[in-house]
């Protein structure tokens, strides 16, 4: 049994567990094209996407971390089939359920399980913080996701995704409650609006890898979008150990423990 990520482009991935098959915070526009961030804010793509959504095998569910063009944009809401199960925020999910009837919002720390064929798959929701101070309340809800794949009760991996939080000292919770961390998706990019982070920089993103010490670190979400000013390269500098820079339309091996 193996387990392995392929990295679309952006924060979109596609991650393969045993039995199972999970789409990453989808976004399939082409370089060039237009995201809306809300509140009159729009972004422009400034790479393509490493696949479309239909050459990819069918998921089993999308992981949403939250309802933001860069995450979810037109090309994905023309191409995902309307009964595909969505776990998401439960605020992302009150704007989804009326086009999407499986979405369904996770408050932190609960989660949803699926088993198939003696695996288990199970994606717990956690905190996370997109913005700073009072900006935080006009983004949407963020959250990261602890996705744990068993085979017959045995613990293969656990997998931290961070979704597009600021690094916070509270995250340090997420190891005290979930333990050992496998492997770490961590959303870097220093995307800033207004003038703000809103999104991890190199600093903050080597801050919470010491601070979570994963096994290995996949820094994805880092250049794809204009609002994105901190490049891969800040985070490389400051983390050398432990991190493996993933490339558009690669796949790679996660660490599986050994039985």
């Amino acid at each position: 049994m193996t387990a392995t990520v392929t990295f679309i482009g952006n924060a979109t991935t596609l991650l393969r567990l045993g039995a199972f098959t999970l789409l990453t915070d989808p976004a399939f526009g082409s370089a060039g094209s237009r995201v809306y961030l809300g509140k009159g804010m729009w972004t422009k793509r400034l790479t393509d996407p490493a696949s479309a959504y239909a050459d990819l095998p069918a998921p089993d569910a999308i992981l949403l971390s939250h309802l933001h063009g860069d995450h979810f944009d037109r090309a994905a809401r023309r191409a995902i089939p309307r009964d595909l199960p969505i776990l998401t925020t439960p605020q992302a999910q009150r704007r989804l359920r009326r086009s999407w009837s499986k979405a369904q919002g996770l408050p932190v720390w609960d989660a949803q399980e699926w088993q198939r064929a003696g695996e288990t798959l199970r994606v717990t929701a956690l905190p996370g913080r997109h913005g700073p101070g009072l900006l935080d309340v006009m983004l949407p809800d963020v959250m990261g996701s602890l996705v744990e794949w068993e085979r017959d009760g045995e613990p293969m991996l656990r997998l931290y995704i961070t979704g597009d939080t600021l690094y916070r000292p509270f995250l340090g919770e997420i190891k005290q409650r979930c333990g050992d961390i496998d492997a770490m998706l961590i959303h870097l990019g220093g995307t800033r609006v207004l003038g703000m982070l809103v999104t991890m920089d190199g600093r903050q993103g080597a801050a919470l890898t010491e601070l979570i010490r994963p096994k290995v670190a996949l820094p994805i979400h880092y250049d794809d979008y204009r609002v994105m000013k901190s490049p891969l390269s800040d985070y490389l500098t400051r983390c050398r150990e432990g991190v493996h820079p993933l490339v558009r339309g690669d796949t790679y091996d996660l660490p599986v423990r050994v039985r």
